[in-house]
């Protein structure tokens, strides 16, 4: 008997398809700028220990074999050959909102999907964190195009159970997943009602302590400008608040406009607080220059 293809699975194949070609050009852009060059250096794993010699950091002695040897003694790293990258994605009822043909989830998807992407390409290790309030779905770090086609149809055919965020949740799961140090990347709305941003800065500043960390927060046109549309009815996703907005009134709109302004500087500090690198991308707009010149601006910010 011929199985009866599945029309939804269908779609999502086609929809990584999309992806995959719709970006490829990003994806060798930044495969040939060294992506990964971009990040803190690779991951550093212990060899062995050597006899200090004048000019070694002391801070890297290993006091237990010195005592035991009565002479000093220096650990000794090599380069770890892979990058590992953990890209932790939002997935709660925020993200599913999109008031100009794309939701912040099918960016997300996009954008994690040039990482992966450029991953393979660059014969690292990719993995993923789909997290709301809880995690969604995981898929542990590995290699190849065929591994990083299955992060993206991850991406798109997970359901959530939970509509709100929780970076608590998703910081302390990557943190037990990623032993060893390497790259994680949080690809969110950042738009949790819980906690607010002194938890987003606490769960960053956790990861930043072991990994080098990058934040894309995904914004929806709607969220920084009101259109002038007459009364509109706005509604929380992750908490069902509901809000019947006088868009008419150029006060309500410039006041919109301005507690916009001091959220998207609310998330922008947290992530200064915590030592972590911050890019904004607009669903909608062109995204793929901002996202390759980010990388390009990072090696001269760090210095």
């Amino acid at each position: 008997m011929i199985p009866t293809p599945d029309p939804r699975l269908d779609a999502i194949l086609q929809k990584v398809r999309r992806i995959e070609l719709s970006t490829r050009g990003l994806v060798d852009a930044l495969r040939a700028g060294r992506y990964s060059s971009r990040f803190r250096g690779r991951g550093m794993a212990f060899d062995e220990v050597r006899e200090y010699v004048p000019g070694d950091d002391v801070r890297t002695i290993d006091w237990n074999v010195t005592a035991r040897a009565g002479t000093p003694f220096v650990k000794q790293f090599v380069e770890e050959r892979e990058l590992r990258i953990l890209l932790l994605v939002d997935v709660s009822g925020s993200t599913a909102y999109g008031s100009v043909g794309q939701s912040r989830r099918e960016l997300a998807a996009e954008v994690a999907g040039v990482l992966a992407f450029a991953a393979a390409s660059g014969h690292d290790q990719v993995g993923v964190v789909l997290f709301s309030d809880r995690v969604e779905a995981y898929v542990p770090p590995g290699g190849g195009r065929r591994h990083a086609l299955r992060v993206v149809q991850t991406i798109l055919d997970t359901e959530p159970l939970g509509v709100g965020t929780d970076f608590e949740v998703a910081a302390t799961f990557a943190s037990d997943v990623m032993k060893r140090r390497g790259v994680v990347v949080v690809v969110s709305d950042f738009l949790a009602r819980a906690g607010g941003d002194d938890l987003l800065e606490d769960a960053l500043r956790r990861l930043r302590g072991r990994h080098d960390v990058v934040a894309v927060q995904l914004v929806d046109p709607a969220e920084i400008t009101l259109p002038d549309v007459g009364r509109v009815v706005v509604e929380d996703a992750e908490g069902g608040d509901v809000v019947v907005l006088h868009a008419g009134d150029p006060a309500v709109r410039r006041r919109y406009a301005e507690l916009a302004r001091a959220k998207l500087d609310a998330v922008e500090r947290a992530c200064w607080g915590a030592g972590v690198d911050h890019l904004t991308l607009v669903a909608g707009s062109p995204w793929e220059a901002p996202l390759a010149e980010f990388f390009e601006r990072r090696p001269r910010r760090m210095s």
